[in-house]
């Protein structure tokens, strides 16, 4: 009985048993009475043979007297000895042995007695004696008759009796089967069907994000239990999407906060790179929107000192005195009060040595410590806020480190900036002063010796030729360092020299300039700028053109200078061995390992011609992060 009280499938097997016993056990009784039926037609057959055999006997016997004797006794006996092998026939035992009825074998024993003792005799007393025998054996007869319609009645109201009763059963079974139906019927519907519903129920709910929905089930069956597992997993499932909202909200906020801080850290970083060297005024905001945004601060960033490796702090937000290093009285970064007043928090306000814990990242580029930032924090970091501190100091070293490099630099392009001036200046300007100084030393030993006049001309002549000289050569380097000093690059210096050169030609002078950006030194721009402008002079003076173009190009990894006129070109298609412009170009091609070539074009005019490498200075050089 526990069994079946806890288990589904048990009610229905047992269901199924029910049914499946009653049905076997209404073929078992239908197949029972169908064997007790079994014989009766036969056996009543016989009984009625038995009245037919009777009536004929009777009927044989009245026949009238002048008939022939020997054939109604024949006849008579055969008819006798017929009733009496039917009598003896077992059809009429009717059926097997466990299904006879008793009353119909007494009968059948009661007219073989009465055939057997009686009837038998006076059968023959009949056919021997006179008619009153004859009455006497027909009333017997008739008798008997009676008793075998009795018999027969006895055998038919047995068959129908057995009939009754195999409709009797089929009904009764019928009907058992049918309510053991309907129960089953409606115990599947209240124990199967229903929980079903309600468990298809609760799964679209729960598909549908709603997990406060039960099935409530307090039978202990399987479908019983697999409710309560399903409102369990529906209760678990709800917590679970609960927490997996806050956990998702939560995560939402903290990308937001990224994406907030990468924001911020972008933007510092601009700021970073193009602020110069004051990182005070490009950080500190960026601190302070850090610490509002992700909870944190005060925030310290501390820089080694190169010389004796000790670190002085640059920035430290909400300092309570200003840094020493201060070179900004109007700037109150540093000094920014906290974002709550101290009033804020009555009896319970924060002293200042309650600053939680503190995280000291390394400002390093590659194995070189920069210095380091240290933030405090009061509540656990996250991870992602980690990297994003990360990212901040990867930005700051990287800042800091170009801010060295660009000030470094700065001071390697000074240094060679005065160096080509004063290798400029000791080329052409030095050299025609040297000449002037010995010239004068001449003029004065000529008048301590008083010579005539017109021996002193020819040393005043010369004074005066290489005093125009030198200051044709001044105005040149003045125009040259002024061209590459006021705007940054050769190509803008290029196009003011055409420009200038095209005002005194009285053509304009065509300009093709092919060049990647930063591939020229500053030696090697102011190189070239002079060696167009002194080839342009020559084409002034000396070409008589009316036509003239400057092409720099940038192929194969060599950079091609060329300056073409359709002038009268050269008289032996050869550079002129002492020329003095031709010399200065020379001995500039020469400082940039460059190849210089003078020749007549073959559409008129003269052409110079520089090819070299260019040695193409790196800010940043490979390696240094």
């Amino acid at each position: 009985m526990k069994t079946l009280r806890h288990s589904l499938v048990a009610h229905i097997v047992t269901f199924l048993l029910a049914i499946s016993g009653m049905a076997i056990t209404n073929i078992g009784l239908t197949m029972l009475i169908a064997q007790s039926s079994e014989g009766d037609a036969a056996a009543i057959n016989v009984a009625g043979s038995l009245r037919l055999n009777a009536a004929q006997i009777a009927e044989a016997l009245k026949r009238p007297a002048d008939d022939d004797p020997d054939k109604t006794t024949r006849e008579v006996n055969q008819l006798a000895e017929r009733l009496s092998t039917r009598l003896e026939s077992p059809a009429l035992e009717q059926g097997l042995p466990y299904t006879r009825n008793e009353k119909i074998l007494e009968q059948l024993n009661a007219l073989k007695s009465q055939w057997q003792q009686m009837l038998a005799l006076k059968l023959d007393d009949a056919l021997n004696g006179d008619e009153n025998e004859v009455t006497r054996t027909k009333a017997a007869l008739n008798s008997f008759i009676h008793d075998i319609d009795q018999f027969v009645y006895s055998l038919e109201s047995s068959t129908e009796a057995k009939i009754r009763l195999l409709s009797t059963v089929q009904i009764l079974f019928l009907a058992l089967i049918s309510l053991l139906l309907l129960i089953a019927l409606y115990d599947i519907r209240h124990n199967l069907v229903t929980p079903l519903r309600q468990l298809m129920i609760l799964s679209r709910e729960a598909a549908h994000r709603n997990f406060h929905y039960r099935s409530h089930f307090m039978s202990q069956d399987e479908l019983g239990q697999l409710g309560r597992t399903f409102d369990k997993m529906a209760a678990e499932l709800g917590r679970s999407y609960h927490e997996l909202e806050a956990r998702v909200s939560h995560k939402q906020d903290e990308l937001k906060r990224q994406n907030r801080a990468l924001h911020i850290i972008h933007n510092g970083s601009r700021t970073l790179y193009g602020g110069g060297n004051d990182l005070c005024a490009s950080a500190a905001p960026m601190f302070h929107e850090l610490e509002k945004l992700l909870d944190i601060g005060p925030m310290v960033l501390s820089l080694n000192n190169e010389h004796d490796g000790n670190e002085m702090e640059i920035i430290a937000t909400h300092s309570s005195e200003r840094p020493r290093y201060c070179r900004d009285l109007d700037c109150f970064s540093c000094l920014e009060a906290p974002q709550k007043p101290l009033e804020f928090y009555g009896d319970e306000a924060p002293h200042a040595d309650t600053v939680g814990e503190t995280l000291v990242l390394p400002v390093a580029i590659g194995h070189s410590v920069l210095g380091h930032l240290s933030i405090n924090y009061a509540t656990p970091l996250s991870p992602s806020t980690r990297q994003m501190l990360n990212t901040l100091v990867d930005h700051l070293a990287t800042a800091i480190h170009l801010q060295h490099r660009i000030a470094e630099q700065q001071q390697l392009s000074l240094i060679k900036e005065r160096t080509i001036i004063a290798r400029e200046l000791h080329d052409s300007l030095a050299q025609s002063l040297s000449y002037l100084k010995m010239q004068v030393a001449r003029l004065e030993r000529m008048q301590i010796k008083q010579l005539p006049i017109e021996q002193q001309q020819g040393v005043i002549h010369d004074l005066r030729e290489g005093l125009n000289s030198a200051y044709r050569q001044l105005r040149e380097l003045l125009s040259t360092f002024r061209l590459s000093l006021d705007k940054p690059g050769l190509q803008p210096a290029l196009q003011q020299t055409v420009d200038e050169f095209s005002a005194h030609l009285g053509f304009p002078v065509e300009l093709t300039y092919q060049v990647p950006p930063h591939i020229l030194s500053a030696n090697e721009e102011v190189h070239l700028l002079q060696i167009v402008r002194e080839a342009l002079t020559n084409t002034l003076k000396h070409a008589r053109a009316h036509w003239a173009k400057v092409s720099l190009t940038f192929q194969r990894a060599e950079l091609h200078l060329a300056i073409e006129d359709d002038g009268i070109g050269l008289t032996d298609d050869k550079s002129p061995p002492m020329h003095y412009g031709l010399i200065i170009m020379r001995d500039r091609a020469y400082n940039i390992d460059a190849t210089l070539n003078f020749k007549n074009r073959s559409e008129g005019g003269t052409g110079v011609y520089v090819c070299f490498i260019p040695q193409t200075d790196r800010l940043i050089e490979e390696g240094d992060f």
